[in-house]
């Protein structure tokens, strides 16, 4: 098995005061009431055991809930179609590293039968916690597991939502042929942004095309590096699957339209709080996928499971609303892929 090289990383927060709170946690039943006890992974629960999933997203926005919902939505219906009986917390980290520590420590205290991360730290931080234990671990959304050392674990699989950083910039060029100088928005504390924003830079370098980066770890820094692309005077501004600028989002997009800028992204849940457009996965869809991934590891164990499974994308999401605003006709986008049209939420 390999090492795990997450553990140095992590270590200094193992000691977290187990007197902390956790975060935000919901909890639900698929099937009958809940299971006095916990089934192993790999065999079917006896009478009055049943199998307790832990759904922990990395933080609260609009991405990692619809994918929680959609597992546990699946896991209700998973529940009906084998009569099995499947309890489930949701948790959340609040894109806190401490949080995530004591939320893993709790969960295998706990003794849950699987845990499923959303998000490449949560799930990071969910394998360190599950090594002793060998619990299950069925990651969601994790954009580029080998880069992350989220492969080689034989407790792990999950879904991956890798981004096809090319496509969504052949996307902004073909709308607006013209674009000399694109702003690039990240966080780098998201390790889900460096493959795609290094695949931008390559992708622009060649076709001679400027680019300006601007960072943030905050809600108040995204605002701020929002308007400093603003003032660079950007003709685009393109976001990976950054979780941290998906949760300020809302409070970006209309500066962004207003200043005539479109936001390229790596998830339509940005298009849904307001960004132009993006090509990717349909979250519901990886939901599921993953849930189907669960209840493979609870029934028949982890063996024959891959290291991760990529969610195919290919869905092209505009925000119509954004592109009244921006001016733009986005019907280009038609002839590229399966165009669905969508309005702005605060969901």
């Amino acid at each position: 098995m390999k090492k795990l090289n997450l553990k140095k990383l992590l270590s200094l927060t193992a000691a977290v005061a187990l007197t902390l709170s956790l975060a935000a946690c919901s909890g639900g039943t698929a099937s009958s009431p809940s299971p006095s006890a916990s089934a192993p992974a790999g065999s079917a629960p006896a009478a009055g055991e049943g199998y307790k999933v832990a759904v922990v997203k990395q933080l609260d926005h609009a991405s990692m809930d619809e994918i929680a919902n959609a597992i546990t939505g699946r896991l209700d219906e998973i529940a009906a179609e084998k009569g099995a009986e499947i309890t489930y917390q949701v948790f959340s980290g609040q894109n806190d590293q401490s949080t995530l520590t004591q939320i893993g420590s709790q969960i295998v205290a706990d003794g849950y039968s699987a845990i499923v991360p959303i998000g490449t730290l949560a799930a990071q931080v969910m394998v360190v916690a599950a090594e002793d234990s060998k619990t299950p671990v069925i990651f969601a959304a994790v954009s580029d597991p080998a880069y992350n050392d989220l492969t080689g674990i034989d407790y792990l699989t999950g879904t991956s939502d890798a981004l096809n950083t090319e496509f969504i910039l052949d996307m902004m060029l073909a709308q607006n042929p013209d674009t000399a100088k694109v702003g690039l928005l990240y966080s780098k504390s998201e390790t889900n942004s460096a493959t795609p924003i290094a695949e931008a830079k390559t992708y622009l370098d060649g076709k001679g095309i400027a680019y300006v980066e601007a960072t943030a770890n905050t809600n108040d820094e995204v605002i701020a590096a929002a308007s400093s692309l603003i003032a660079d005077g950007v003709d685009a501004v393109f976001t990976p699957t950054d979780n941290v600028v998906m949760a300020a989002e809302l409070a970006i997009y209309e500066d962004l339209a207003a200043a005539g800028i479109p936001h390229y992204t790596g998830a339509d849940s940005f298009v849904r709080n307001g960004a132009f457009a993006t090509c990717g996965v349909n979250y519901t869809d990886l939901g599921a996928q993953t849930a189907d991934l669960v209840e493979q590891a609870l029934s028949a164990g982890m063996d024959g499971l891959e290291d991760f499974y990529k969610v195919s994308g290919g869905i092209i999401t505009v925000n119509t609303e954004t592109a009244a605003a921006l001016g733009a006709d986005y019907s280009v986008f038609a002839d590229m892929g399966d165009l669905v049209e969508v309005t702005t939420t605060a969901e």
